[in-house]
């Protein structure tokens, strides 16, 4: 856990968040700026800023995170209309908040290309 990250506290449970699932490595939770009618973040319990820090082991745990999406978003009825399943890297591709995690959207068309 980074002593200063909001997702490892969110992880911990020491923040409040709108739990939707969680597992032994992690918890899903709504998005508090939703970009539509189902915006859901799936995030790993252990700490990694972005993506380029994973290593060739972390591929099992990205699986399991596309998995747990693919789950929420049929549990949130939105599995046969269609979602997207997004992971941002660094600054110029919007993330934010430096713990690794999947945007699941859905509930609305999406556009393409993406913003």
């Amino acid at each position: 856990m980074a002593a200063d990250c909001l997702f490892c506290k969110i992880a911990a449970g020491e923040i409040p968040a709108e739990t939707v699932k969680q597992a032994d490595e992690w918890v899903a939770f709504r998005d508090i700026n939703p970009q539509a009618p189902t915006h859901i973040l799936i995030i790993p319990r252990e700490h990694i800023p972005t993506l380029n820090d994973m290593g060739p082991d972390g591929a099992g745990l990205l699986g399991r995170l596309l998995l747990a999406a693919k789950e929420i978003a049929a549990d949130e009825g939105i599995a046969d209309s269609g979602y997207r399943a997004v992971l941002n890297c660094n600054p110029g591709a919007g993330q934010s908040v430096f713990h690794i995690h999947v945007h699941l959207l859905g509930g609305r068309a999406m556009g393409w290309p993406p913003g």
